[in-house]
């Protein structure tokens, strides 16, 4: 993310709809979201989880001009984060290599049109095996990390749960890009199912994090104080999803 301090007066009339363009970096077109908001005081570029596009959110009545300087002068500072993702999305097809739990493995359809997908060690590499038809690799990958990362994450969750000692109502798995996970006031965890490529210790920090959140609904100095006593390995998964979490946003399964 970047931000300038925008100290011009702004207009008082209302935000315009969001704006949609086309942003060239590079050889790359991205889109590009602009939104005007009324209590912003300054431009704020980020790039969207897996580099699938750009939010541009500037201070009401900004001229475009403006806006147009901004994103010209920031064409570095793009180009050298949007290098570590790949321009297109790659195929999971067969060869292609996918982390399951911090651990690379590479991908082998059977041939086979019924089968499960299992992970397996071949000549000492760690293979993901997968049936059925190619064009329906992704969605049976991405069912198999859902299943895998309920199993993960009910376990961890169980463990924490006694830690706090808090019922836990319910444990729902998603796609969310937003955020990796929630906890409403009612004890309902939600969890993107992506964090089951990250390594394990990663896994139960979001575990740890939701569940803290039953006993302490924000992010003050108490909420982070019991999330460190659930898992000691917190900042170090903190560092780990804000250098490698977009990542596992950039995989599309179709």
């Amino acid at each position: 993310m970047f931000a300038l301090l925008k100290k011009s007066v702004r207009s008082r009339r209302q935000p315009l709809a969001s704006e949609k363009r086309t942003l060239e970096i590079g050889n790359r077109a991205m889109p590009l979201t602009i939104r005007e908001h009324p209590r912003s005081t300054r431009i704020t570029l980020r790039i969207e989880p897996g580099a699938r596009g750009l939010s541009l959110t500037v201070p009401v009545g900004l001229r475009k001009v403006e806006i147009d300087d901004f994103l010209d002068r920031h064409q570095g500072w793009l180009l050298t984060r949007l290098a570590r993702f790949p321009q297109e999305q790659t195929a999971l097809g067969h060869g292609a290599t996918l982390m399951l739990r911090g651990v690379s493995h590479r991908i082998e359809h059977t041939g086979s049109l019924r089968g499960v997908t299992e992970p397996v060690v071949t000549d000492g590499r760690a293979v993901l095996r997968v049936s059925g038809l190619p064009e329906h690799s992704g969605r049976r990958i991405s069912a198999f990390l859902r299943k895998e990362a309920r199993r993960d994450l009910e376990a961890a969750v169980q463990v924490h749960a006694r830690g706090v000692r808090k019922p836990v109502k319910s444990i729902t798995m998603k796609d969310t890009r937003s955020r990796w996970g929630s906890c409403s006031w009612d004890g309902n965890l939600s969890f993107s199912w992506r964090i089951v490529m990250a390594p394990p210790f990663v896994i139960d920090y979001l575990a740890a994090h939701e569940v803290a959140h039953l006993d302490e609904m924000n992010h003050g100095p108490g909420f982070w104080a019991l999330c460190h006593q659930l898992c000691p390995r917190t900042d170090e998964a903190k560092a780990w999803l804000k250098q490698y979490g977009s990542q596992l946003h950039a995989i599309d399964f179709g």
